[in-house]
């Protein structure tokens, strides 16, 4: 990787692409650029087969420059950097400070790469690119640019193998606040690759990191536990507070919304069936025999009628009244309607 630092100061960790990768690149684009330049000249032949020899020549030179040099140019201005060849290897050209480059840029490496790669077959370029630290031609060297991997091998994560179980629960209460990021890095780092390392070498390595650890944490390792045992223990308690940590702030979330639509449709009306619950309030009139559902405003429930029993109670009709609808033996059958007077 190559630290290269930005307008703002930023250090970019970009890999610069090698001379097989580059070489490769260059050859997919003179392939296609000579295919065209020849495609090109077969058709200049046929329309200019009338014209006398300097018009034929001022043609050749001019279609030579349109698209063995122009085009390229063009190609890299319009694509930020990457041609055809570049876009197949996972290449692309980029400033120093790791920005896109523009047409000058392109330019530059246009016009040099006639020197380096078309008249010397491309020997002045490889033997830069050889010398460079960063694999630059002299293309590169005077347009400020550098041509990097785009397409890098994702490194294979590898998990932390788990503490011995005598040592699960053993760190709860240890302070971690103070370790810095740095160091866990390293410490996972280690576990992970502890099995492929020199016995005596990883036993150095972890007992240097377990210390590291105890300045940290101001707190020493359990007596008669190994230091590689002691950062697994460790590594295995900070993940996890950060699992039931992170499980807290899923629940909060859930917690929240589960309350808020409850509290909404919330009511409890009270009565024979008059009174219906409104979102966020109590209603009903008089001493009731059931609960009545709570629905949203707006809509009107549906209450069958209440049957009367035996015996007083607090809202019935007396046992002495005769019920709505029934019929008298000395009179026409009621209608629930009284008279006018």
């Amino acid at each position: 990787m190559s630290g290269v630092v930005t307008g703002d100061a930023v250090v970019l960790g970009l890999q610069p692409a090698r001379l097989p990768s580059r070489a490769l690149a260059v050859l997919i684009d003179l392939v296609v650029v000579w295919a065209a330049y020849v495609l090109v000249m077969i058709g200049l032949v046929v329309a200019t087969a009338s014209l006398d020899e300097a018009a034929v020549a001022a043609v050749s030179v001019a279609a030579f420059l349109l698209v063995l040099v122009g085009a390229p140019i063009a190609v890299e201005t319009l694509s930020h950097g990457r041609s055809l060849g570049k876009a197949a290897c996972g290449l692309r050209v980029v400033r120093d400070d790791g920005g896109p480059i523009r047409f000058r840029h392109a330019l530059v490496r246009g016009a040099m790469g006639i020197v380096e790669i078309l008249m010397t077959f491309g020997v002045v370029a490889c033997v830069a690119s050889l010398v460079s630290e960063r694999g630059r031609r002299l293309g590169d060297v005077f347009a400020g640019t550098l041509v990097v991997r785009e397409r890098v091998p994702a490194a294979r994560v590898l998990p932390v193998p788990p503490p011995p179980p005598w040592l699960v629960g053993r760190f709860a209460g240890l302070d971690l606040s103070a370790v810095p990021e740095g160091l866990w890095l390293e410490i996972r780092q280690y576990l992970t690759r502890a099995r492929e390392l020199d016995p005596g070498v990883g036993r150095q390595l972890a007992e240097r990191l377990a210390g590291q650890l105890v300045a940290r944490t101001g707190t020493p390792p359990p007596a008669g536990v190994p230091a590689e045992a002691y950062l697994a223990g460790v590594v295995a308690e900070r993940q996890a507070r950060d699992a039931r940590r992170a499980l807290a702030e899923a629940g909060g979330g859930v917690g929240v919304g589960v309350g808020t639509g409850a509290g909404v449709w919330t009511g409890t009306g009270t009565g024979v069936g008059t009174g219906a619950g409104v979102p966020g309030g109590f209603g009903g009139g008089g001493a009731g025999v059931a609960p009545a559902a709570a629905v949203p405003s707006g809509f009107s429930p549906v209450v069958p009628p209440v049957q009367p029993s035996a015996g007083p109670r607090t809202g019935a009709p007396p046992a002495s009244a005769p019920a709505v609808g029934s019929s008298r033996e000395d009179g026409p059958p009621a209608t629930g309607f009284a008279p006018p007077a």
